[in-house]
């Protein structure tokens, strides 16, 4: 009986090894198609209808916010464009600047996605929205020769803030801000 044990404890422990890095990570969970939330480093275009010294482009602080002139910090991280445009028009209001003023918000540069571990030439790319896990791994070179093909993995910021790896097909989507990381397979 202890020399079968032996055998079945080598043979799971053989089996266990054969698993690659990265693949016990749970799976990235299916992304549902919600709008398009701002997250720091985001660079926003604020259209003021009949008033172009308002209007300008704008970048989202590290604290999540832009800064309009004569309105103000405006909170945009975690809030949709539309979200924002409402915020930037009830502020108008509220310190008299419009009786009914009409804003536009639109996202021009995404935050930059990070491309790790077995590729070309790793490091920070702009994100273009359709992009895929294979489609971030061809913008950073290409896999190298010791790259695990199938799966990635991909780092994104969870609802409560913090950061949560998942293993990820090379079809799946990646969001802005997302860390992309090739694993490297055994010999």
């Amino acid at each position: 009986m202890t020399g079968r044990r032996t055998l079945c404890l080598m043979l799971l422990t053989g089996v266990a090894a054969c698993a690659g890095p990265g693949s016990n990570l749970p799976p990235l969970p299916e992304e549902t198609r919600a709008p398009y939330r701002l997250g720091p480093e985001d660079q926003v275009r604020v259209t003021v209808f009949n008033d172009p010294r308002l209007t300008g482009e704008f970048r989202v602080s590290d604290a999540g916010n832009i800064a309009l002139p004569l309105v103000g910090n405006i909170r945009a991280a975690g809030r949709t464009t539309s979200e924002v445009e409402r915020a930037i028009e009830q502020e108008m209001r509220q310190k008299n600047l419009f009786r009914d003023p009409s804003v536009a918000v639109e996202v021009t540069t995404y935050r930059p996605i990070f491309v790790l571990g077995m590729v070309e030439h790793g490091g920070q790319f702009p994100y273009q929205p359709g992009m895929t896990a294979l489609t971030a791994v061809a913008v950073a070179g290409g896999f190298n020769y010791r790259a695990i093909r199938d799966y990635v993995g991909i780092t994104r910021i969870g609802p409560d803030g913090r950061p949560v790896e998942y293993r990820a097909p090379r079809e799946a989507l990646v969001l802005p801000g997302d860390v992309v990381t090739v694993f490297e397979r055994r010999f």
